[in-house]
């Protein structure tokens, strides 16, 4: 099984393939949505990071990857900024997910 990387930046990109994971920058929504495409026609991939950014400034794409596709497995990574994202926002997922305040 493969992974790979869709990052908004080089240095991400960089890093990511110095442990030995290739990938792809890009900066488009059509770039993003040609990369997802490639990738899930490859049956060997089966766990692809998005950098955070890029799943916040196109969730449409990554939600519907996500939502219609068993494999591969999308997780989203920080960049080299660290993360965005809540400190509680594992607690506001499962929420959301299953309607259980925790």
């Amino acid at each position: 099984m493969k992974t790979f990387l869709i990052s908004d930046n080089i240095d991400t990109a960089t890093g990511m393939r110095l442990a030995g994971v290739e990938g792809v920058v890009v900066h488009e929504k059509n770039e993003l949505s040609e990369a997802f495409d490639n990738l899930l026609k490859d049956k060997d991939v089966g766990i692809i990071f998005v950098t955070e950014l890029l799943s916040t400034k196109f969730p449409e794409i990554v939600a519907n990857i996500k939502r219609n596709y068993k494999r591969p497995l999308i997780l989203e990574i920080p960049d080299r900024h660290g993360s965005k994202k809540r400190v509680d926002f594992i607690t506001s997922y499962i929420n959301e997910a299953i309607g259980i305040k925790i």
